[in-house]
């Protein structure tokens, strides 16, 4: 928590100098997230930084744990789709039928896996002006949504993999982190 006390009085050019993704090995990763108790112009200068950071990376959603801050957030901005922003989310609702496809994370990088969701969600959240919304999200949007919602809880998409298909993405993301050394 000193950590966020002191974001608020860095200077917002500062705040996206620090700011980085966290990778896999960081304890802060495995965290769960606490509320976000207000909405106000610091939480948008978070805000602000991580839709630069998703752009940077080229990532479609990031929680705020990904760069070190244990909030529950998260942004979403899949091709040009609308930036999207969820303030102390719930995941209230999930179809029966699941669907599967190969996501990856900033957390990361170079590391795929096929991963069954539920195809349709309906998420409780409050935007970045302090207003409660609900929203119903099918597609790759409901899929996104549930990958940052598990970060939240400090769930990683590798945790839900088998044992031996979750030890082969992690002999080849060391493999990775080795060769860009």
């Amino acid at each position: 928590m000193r950590l966020i006390i002191l974001f608020n009085y860095l200077p917002f050019i500062l705040i996206l100098l620090l700011m980085r993704i966290l990778t896999l090995g960081s304890e802060t990763l495995r965290e769960k997230s606490a509320p976000v108790k207000n909405i106000d112009g610091e939480t948008n200068k978070l805000l602000t930084g991580m839709f630069e950071i998703l752009d940077k990376h080229g990532g479609v959603g990031l929680a705020a744990i990904q760069v070190g801050l244990p909030l529950r957030l998260f942004i979403t901005k899949i091709g040009n789709d609308t930036q999207r922003v969820f303030i102390n989310p719930s995941i209230i609702e999930t179809s029966e039928e699941l669907t599967g496809y190969e996501e990856g994370c900033l957390s990361l990088p170079g590391i795929w896996g096929n991963i069954m969701r539920p195809k349709m969600i309906r998420v409780q959240a409050w935007n970045e002006k302090g207003k409660p919304f609900t929203m119903d999200a099918d597609g790759i949007l409901a899929r996104v949504i549930q990958h940052e919602y598990d970060h939240l809880g400090g769930a990683l998409f590798i945790d839900k993999l088998s044992e031996g298909k979750r030890e082969q993405l992690l002999k080849k993301y060391e493999k990775l982190k080795k060769s860009k050394k």
